[in-house]
């Protein structure tokens, strides 16, 4: 008797499909796309579906893999676009609330060690996953870096330091450098226009080890405190992180996920080979791309096209993650929305779901002046599409707009 072996189908996925599906994923448009995570439970055949309920600030963000927040207008934006009538007073409620049960969102440092809003609910998951990504060359010069076990000293005293207090970087300052020595305020660290104590180098490493995140500003200055993270074990968050990135992402590929994350290619290779391994993902035959992963068992896609004008602002979770790039900003929107092949540099505008232009805002007081630049004219329709969507940014940043269609003549992150 001859054994045949089963052959095994390989899905292939259009861009088109993959775009409008993590469009939905991310609540920017509407469209057949689950609103479970890789890690949730499937919901009960005997329930009765009903209607689902807006999602809120903790619920976007968890969907978007993090709001980047380094400009925190531009975080509370993304949100906002994101969710049925919020706006940046119910991001700033979920993240300083004075009921500590209220704070769903916290301010730290995310995926590429830049600032991010994440849900309060996934920090031990993503600290413990950032923790075990390896790191790559040492930016710093010889004479600024910091021994192993210095870098261990300065986290272990940021995190005494923080422990039930809310300090400013200079008052954390004096507290790194009284417990560990005078070597840990050596000015060696270019700032922005000046030198920074040896210790700040670490800050960002602090975040990830789930020591230090943001409070609530005092006046002008930045201050910090201790979130009292336990971080899963760095395998379990490693692989949890990848499936969700996939979930919001895929397909995507290693080096996708690397670049993302600002990780080696090499070990992003093997985490894909690992999860491949134990059947947690699968392989699908990606547009543009070539072999590329998913979720296994994620391999229902939208089937029709995505319709529609959205504004995004600057480094938007989706114009950063999403690839292959050149289809995202296709001909002369690389050029245009693009800085040296960086996305995120520039507020886009996304015609039925590709980058199609550029925008800037400019606020006095509640007036915002906005200037949206079309690489296209837009017909009739658009133009009204896009009053209204000028119209939800002025209800999410709570001001009113003006709008002028015409050329941008600000550059990147003005």
């Amino acid at each position: 008797m001859t054994t045949r072996a089963r052959a095994t189908v390989t899905v292939t996925v259009t861009w088109p499909e993959a775009n409008a599906r993590r469009l939905a994923r991310q609540h920017l448009y509407g469209g057949p796309a689950s609103t479970r995570t890789p890690s949730s439970s499937p919901p009960s055949p005997a329930s009765t579906p009903s209607p689902p309920s807006p999602p809120s600030p903790s619920d976007v963000v968890g969907a978007m893999l993090g709001a980047h927040a380094q400009v925190l207008s531009a975080a509370e934006l993304s949100v906002g676009l994101r969710g049925e009538g919020l706006t940046r007073t119910d991001v700033r409620t979920a993240l300083w609330a004075d009921d500590p049960a209220r704070r769903t969102l916290v301010k730290t440092f995310g995926p590429r060690g830049t600032v991010h809003l994440l849900p309060a609910a996934d920090l031990p998951l993503w600290t413990g996953a950032l923790r075990a990504v390896p790191t790559g060359p040492h930016p710093f010069p010889k004479g600024a870096r910091m021994s192993p076990e210095q870098v261990e000293e300065v986290v272990a005293a940021v995190g005494e330091a923080l422990r039930g207090a809310e300090l400013t970087i200079d008052e954390l300052s004096e507290e790194v450098v009284a417990r560990t020595g005078p070597w840990a305020g050596d000015l060696v660290v270019p700032g922005f226009q000046e030198m920074w104590p040896r210790w700040r180098q670490v800050l960002h490493l602090a975040g990830h080890r789930g020591v230090l995140a943001y409070a609530p500003n005092r006046g002008r200055k930045a201050a910090y405190t201790n979130p009292g993270c336990a971080p899963l074990p760095g395998p379990e968050a490693t692989a949890a992180l990848l499936e969700r990135y996939l979930y919001a992402y895929g397909p995507a590929t290693p080096a996708h996920f690397a670049q993302w994350l600002a990780a080696p290619r090499r070990w992003a290779a093997g985490l894909f080979a690992s999860r491949a391994g134990s059947g947690a993902i699968e392989e699908v035959a990606f547009e543009g791309a070539g072999p590329a992963w998913v979720v296994a068992g994620d391999t229902d896609f939208p089937a029709a096209p995505v319709r529609g004008v959205r504004l995004l602002p600057y480094f938007d979770a989706f114009t950063i993650a999403s690839h292959p790039r050149e289809r995202l900003f296709p001909g002369r929107a690389s050029e245009r929305a693009l800085g040296g092949g960086q996305a995120g540099n520039y507020p886009v505008l996304l015609v039925d779901g590709t980058v199609a232009g550029v925008w800037h805002q400019r606020r006095s007081g509640k007036r915002i002046a906005v200037t949206v630049e079309p690489l296209e004219p837009l017909s009739a329709a658009r133009l009204r599409a896009l009053e209204a969507e000028v119209e939800r940014v002025a209800a999410i940043v709570e001001g009113k707009t003006e709008l002028t269609v015409g050329t941008v003549s600000v550059g990147p992150h003005a």
